[in-house]
């Protein structure tokens, strides 16, 4: 295959790195079709697989000692991506929680970082030309340095198939682990957030997933027996402590994880609508994520206004999107993230869900009267003390009703004269 003119030139590429077949192909491909110096970046993001032997992997590949990066970005990730995602209560379509989405651009990121350090020409990176990765990592090399040539050899090369890549790869002394001999049964994505799966035994939305897949979470059927509570803390919107214990953003989210794990929960079979056009079918294990979720909304019903409450609410689906479609480094994100974070600042207390066969519920909440707007003396049945006159809700409801009134009577003259009351 011959090096696309756009392309020529490249001396040194930083290539996102994972020590798989896909990746270890393509940087030999990298190093044949260009002839160039290949700088391998993997970040550790939480996916819970010990990254230490795509070193020697790399090593193998050819690449120098200094130009291979292994990076542990956790702390990174949770701090600066997925809490201020949760802040938000994110959701696309209704149900995604956006684990893969939300880890591209702090790959990105990085990527570009290194290629400055290491005078790179350019970057590439393992996604195919059907699905939304491609776009994401792309849309934040751009955004972060608009000169940087991409190299995307899914779109470029003739290895078409996974049988393809295996040939190509035993001609090169590529090592192949025994089980991605012929076709595998589904590919999977990982990081501290969650897990996802799609493709083969996965593509007939209408069967089932089989029990094999899911890696993240135990059965539900099996989990125990007896509902587990725990309280989360919030300061300013983010979880920092649970069961009175502070934690370091990975480390809370790992030990969510951890008791999402053993109840069954974050489990989601979901047809989305890709941002290529396509619908997919994946299945998703989110278990940390999903309780967090649901304490950070129970915190927020205690502490936030009812009217910023509703403003993010119709807001959400508008970030939720751009996220998904790799719009992270985008001004209007980081409009909206502004926004987000301000309607934060009194997000503090502690809520105490119950955990039990997949299930999570918030079961109670508190908050210090410095951030409280929840009023006991004003919501109670029993003698309120004269804070709150019922007898003002009359004048509160015949307001509200006058629009609704003289419609009312205007429609009612319509049909005493017989005169149409709109098109049909």
């Amino acid at each position: 295959m011959k090096t696309p003119l756009k392309h020529a030139g490249i001396k040194k590429v930083v290539l996102a790195y994972s020590g798989g077949l896909d990746t270890s192909v393509i940087l030999k491909w990298l190093q044949e079709e260009y002839g160039c110096e290949v700088v391998t970046f993997t970040a550790d993001l939480g996916q819970g697989e010990e990254l230490e032997p795509v070193r020697g992997k790399a090593r193998a590949a050819g690449v120098a000692e200094e130009h291979i990066f292994i990076e542990d970005l956790r702390e990174e990730f949770v701090r600066d991506y997925v809490f201020p995602m949760f802040r938000a209560n994110t959701v696309y379509e209704g149900q995604y929680l956006l684990g893969t989405a939300i880890a591209r651009p702090l790959i990105s990121k990085r990527q570009i970082e290194i290629a400055r350090e290491v005078g790179a020409d350019a970057v590439a990176h393992g996604a195919t030309g059907k699905g939304n990765d491609q776009v994401r990592f792309e849309l934040g090399y751009y955004a972060l340095d608009p000169d940087i040539a991409v190299i995307a050899p899914w779109r470029e090369w003739d290895l078409t198939s996974r049988t393809r890549l295996i040939e190509f790869a035993e001609a090169h002394d590529i090592p192949v682990a025994r089980d991605k001999r012929g076709e595998a049964p589904f590919s999977t994505d990982a990081n501290l957030l969650h897990t996802s799966s799609e493709g083969k035994v996965l593509e007939d939305p209408w069967d089932e997933v089989p029990d094999h897949v899911y890696s993240r979470t135990d059965n539900p059927e099996d989990a125990p027996d007896t509902p587990e509570y725990i309280v989360v803390g919030f300061e300013r919107g983010d979880p920092v402590s649970i069961d009175g214990e502070a934690m370091s953003p990975a480390t809370l989210l790992t030990a969510l994880n951890a008791h999402g794990k053993r109840h069954g929960i974050g489990r989601l079979d979901l047809v989305e609508n890709r941002f290529v056009g396509m619908k997919s079918r994946g299945m998703y294990e989110t278990p940390g994520g999903t309780i967090m979720l649901a304490a950070h909304r129970g915190i927020e019903q205690l502490t936030l206004d009812r009217g910023a409450m509703h403003l993010k609410d119709e807001l959400m689906p508008r970030y939720a999107e751009l996220i998904y479609n790799g719009l992270w480094f985008s001004p209007e994100r980081e409009m909206l993230q502004a926004l987000i974070d301000r309607s934060q600042a009194d997000v503090t207390g502690d809520v105490r869900l119950k955990l039990y066969k997949g299930s999570v519920q918030v079961v109670g909440r508190r908050a210090d009267v410095d951030f409280n707007l929840y009023s006991k003396d004003v919501v109670t049945f029993e003698d309120d003390a004269g804070s709150y006159d019922q007898k003002d809700a009359h004048g509160f409801i015949k307001l509200n009703a006058l629009r609704l009134q003289l419609l009312g009577r205007r429609n009612r003259e319509k049909i005493r004269k017989g005169t149409p009351q709109g098109r049909t």
